[in-house]
């Protein structure tokens, strides 16, 4: 009986491994395979080196851009809402906080056509501005409406653990600075940003890393027009030009990954900033 019990846990974890193993652990296995060999299963590092063809040089630099531009939008949107969340009492930080969850209970894709329709040429916005007699916009397929996308999707998961950090913030100490004679502003810089750093860093990597790999969003509210690395494996992969291209591409990706969990490792050591659906 007390052996059972003793392996009770290792029983528990066995779905567990084997989904990870299965859906986790052998895609990474074929994606290293195939972006280490070429057609004939030799190995080479000309599907790393297609980083460095012009066109996927910049749709990734193209990716980073915009990935950028999207998590500055994203952090300087969700820092004021968390801070306001944080000051309101639990029930109603936590039914506004709802609020901003709800949508991520859509699927992402509709989410992202619903915006499709709003900004297409003959959208919701142009009949509106056709009806009011004002001129119409070109909204859609524009680097603009790929940003709006990606801030609209992934928001929620720059507010998330900054609201987390901040609300667990002593605020003794906050007022503790205010008695010593600083200013809202002064509070603010010395103590309530170096506090919620770790937030600020699991947002930043929440939101860029997705926003450097997405695709969907690229297609449906660029059109085709805006070509980013996400794209680009994409395509190698669908289209059919060559499956080790396309590994080495999220090869190279995946580096990135890395590096922002680098970050995450470095100034958030306690996981104290990480948050999945709301929860720790």
């Amino acid at each position: 009986m007390n052996r059972i019990r003793r392996q009770r846990p290792a029983l528990l974890a066995g779905p567990y491994l084997l989904w990870s193993v299965a859906f986790t652990l052998i895609p990474l296995v074929l994606i290293f395979w195939f972006g280490m060999t070429d057609a004939d299963n030799h190995f080479t590092w000309s599907n790393l080196a297609a980083i460095g063809n012009s066109d996927n040089l910049k749709a990734l630099a193209l990716a980073l851009l915009l990935a950028a531009i999207a998590t500055v939008l994203c952090l300087l949107l969700a820092y004021p809402i968390a801070l306001i969340l944080a000051g309101l009492k639990s029930g109603k930080s936590a039914l506004i906080a709802m609020l901003f969850i709800l949508p991520m209970w859509m699927n992402f894709l509709l989410r992202t056509i619903a915006w499709q329709n709003l900004l297409e040429h003959n959208g919701v916005i142009n009949t509106i501005l056709k009806a009011l007699h004002l001129p119409e916009l070109i909204l859609i397929n524009t680097p603009g409406a790929v940003i709006l996308g990606m801030v609209y999707n992934f928001l929620p998961f720059m507010i998330l653990p900054l609201y987390t950090v901040i609300s667990k913030i002593d605020r003794e100490v906050v007022m503790a600075a205010r008695d010593l004679g600083a200013n809202s502003w002064q509070t603010f810089a010395r103590i309530t940003l170096p506090l919620s750093k770790p937030g600020i860093i699991s947002g930043i990597t929440m939101v860029f890393v997705p926003a450097l790999t997405t695709f969907v969003i690229t297609d449906l509210l660029g059109g085709g027009k805006i070509q980013l690395i996400g794209n680009t494996i994409e395509q190698e992969f669908i289209q059919g030009s060559s499956w080790h291209v396309g590994s080495g591409l999220s090869i190279v990706l995946m580096v990135f990954v890395i590096a922002s969990m680098a970050l995450i490792a470095k100034y958030d050591p306690q996981g104290t900033g990480t948050v999945i659906g709301g929860q720790r």
